[in-house]
């Protein structure tokens, strides 16, 4: 039984958004290393499964290599990037930083796979990075205690995401979405083993702790990839992407009723910036264009 079209974009929006909240709370006690490392752990548990049973082993070890790199890219860097940020800087913060991954995407296809860039793309990358600036340059402290740095860890993880893309069309484009899914997955995983024994907390997390990574492994990637999947079968690619516009709304949500996070004006106003250079960015809105001879009366 399939629900409708608009309630799984919302549900995917509300799974996604939720993902700030639960890696807040997982990195305060096991750290961000631990914490991204079991988030792809669970999520490799869920999803591997469901690969061989749909017959896939075949193809998982044909593209391993390619599929390991894309699970360093899109899991295993951001979400331990993100992770250790959100010890310093809200979930809000966090989520509007998130939506520059498309502007990190098209710069990337861009120069890696020399992909067009007209004028009214081009103005929106720059409409869109100026947004950055205005919202981080308050936060641009990089001395002790400063925030400067979890903004750039957060950039930083977008940045892989936008490689993760470009890799995904170069090397993965024929590959069924679940092999991709499901083998990053376990290629984040293997990656972050070693971290995540590594930084394992000295003391033992509390179970809301364990919730927490539990919950951002099985909702906010297993089944949110797979619905994510299955929105781009149903609506296309580009409008399932438009959840990109949302997740902040439900960060800030979340983040302002449960942890009592304050949405500020320098927030509101750059992550508007940010997401109309997104629009443009992405040709989800497009710079209107005066016709020839408008002027001229003809």
């Amino acid at each position: 039984m399939h629900l409708p079209i608009a309630a799984e974009f919302l549900l995917l929006a509300a799974l996604w958004g939720s993902s700030f909240l639960f890696m807040m709370l997982g990195a305060a006690e096991f750290g961000p290393w631990a914490t991204a490392g079991l988030r792809v752990s669970v999520a490799a548990a869920a999803l591997l499964p469901l690969l061989l049973l749909a017959g896939h082993w075949r193809l998982l070890r044909q593209h391993a290599g390619a599929i390991f790199v894309s699970g360093l890219l899109s899991s295993a860097l951001p979400f331990a990037l993100f992770a250790w940020a959100l010890l310093s800087i809200s979930t809000g913060l966090s989520a509007i930083l998130n939506a520059t991954t498309p502007l990190f995407g098209a710069v990337v296809a861009w120069l890696w796979l020399r992909e067009r860039l007209p004028a009214g793309r081009a103005l929106g990358l720059a409409v869109g990075f100026a947004g950055v600036l205005l919202l981080s340059w308050p936060k641009a402290d990089f001395g002790g205690g400063g925030t400067g740095w979890a903004v750039l860890a957060c950039l930083g993880a977008t940045l892989c995401y936008g490689l993760a893309a470009s890799h995904h069309r170069r090397y993965l484009s024929d590959v069924p979405p679940l092999v991709i899914v499901g083998g990053s997955q376990v290629g984040a995983a293997l990656v972050l083993a070693l971290p995540m024994a590594w930084f394992w907390p000295t003391q033992t997390p509390s179970l809301g702790a364990w919730g927490a990574v539990l919950a951002v492994g099985l909702l906010c990637s297993a089944l949110a990839y797979l619905l994510f999947f299955r929105l781009i079968a149903r609506a296309g690619a580009s409008k399932a992407l438009t959840v990109t516009f949302l997740i902040p709304v439900f960060a800030l949500l979340y983040g302002a009723l449960l942890l009592d996070e304050a949405v500020t004006l320098s927030m509101v106003v750059g992550g508007g910036v940010i997401l109309l250079g997104v629009l443009l960015a992405t040709g989800a809105l497009r710079w209107p264009r005066q016709k020839i001879g408008a002027q001229s009366g003809s």
